[in-house]
């Protein structure tokens, strides 16, 4: 694989989920998923905490008992002015499993015109691109070929990780998207709403498309952190574009 500090930004495919619990609360469980879900976090449930809280708080970044309602993407080109963009495209929805299909046929397209492709995020190798590949077999979807990572090497996979990079070498040290780009003198992603908040965004007020431009705030951050460890200039907010 090459050198992920010399990776042209036009390879680069940029991607954040979003997720949520498959069902509102914890009592709406079937009886066998709430005996599941009571011993999967008993290992790691605080003391005075119950199942059901742990459920409000913990279920949705859990592939087992989670759900993806939105992914965004983006990736940089340069238009015939010579100037560098980049363009964003969500794929959101209540249907997960049509959603991961509009997606992997999108990125399909893009991994043919682009063989060099590799996925930028942040914490993109222990949270969206397993959490991606676990749901899409739970939805009976078979894992496309830039999925297929069983048997590689860290460094033959075709992933930057934001969060990694950071981290240079420090494998104790975890840094939040938000706390990296304030350190690197990039806006902040966060505009009145965080991770946590997503669950109650999407079933209490049933608003995907505040949920979604999250989720696109996230994915411009991690492509102006990207630039910024490539000693690049940053985007310009004109250069960014949504498609519809």
């Amino acid at each position: 694989m090459a050198n992920q500090q010399h990776i042209q930004p036009d390879h680069i495919l940029v991607l954040d989920i979003e997720t949520v619990p498959q069902f509102a609360s914890f009592e709406e469980l079937p009886e066998l998923w709430k005996v599941l879900w009571a011993d999967k976090i008993s290992k790691t449930m605080p003391e005075n905490f119950s199942a059901p809280e742990m459920y409000a708080q913990r279920a949705g970044i859990q592939a087992e008992f989670g759900k993806i309602i939105c992914i965004s993407t983006g990736y940089f080109y340069t238009d015939k002015g010579n100037r560098q963009c980049f363009r964003l495209k969500s794929y959101a929805g209540n249907d997960e499993q049509q959603l991961l299909a509009r997606f992997t046929e999108a990125v399909d397209k893009f991994y043919k015109a682009n063989p060099a492709m590799h996925f930028a995020g942040h914490n993109i190798k222990e949270f969206d691109i397993p959490y991606i590949s676990r749901r899409m077999l739970i939805n009976g979807l078979p894992l496309p070929a830039f999925l297929q990572f069983s048997g590689k090497k860290p460094w033959e996979t075709n992933l930057i990780d934001t969060m990694q990079l950071w981290k240079f070498g420090d494998y104790k040290n975890y840094t939040s998207l938000n706390l990296l780009a304030n350190c690197l003198g990039i806006d902040t992603p966060k505009d009145g709403i965080d991770g946590s908040m997503v669950k109650d965004i999407y079933y209490n007020d049933h608003d995907l498309p505040r949920i979604t431009a999250y989720c696109q705030k996230d994915v411009v951050a991690v492509a102006q952190i990207f630039l910024r460890f490539q000693q690049l200039p940053l985007l310009p907010p004109e250069n960014i574009f949504i498609a519809g």
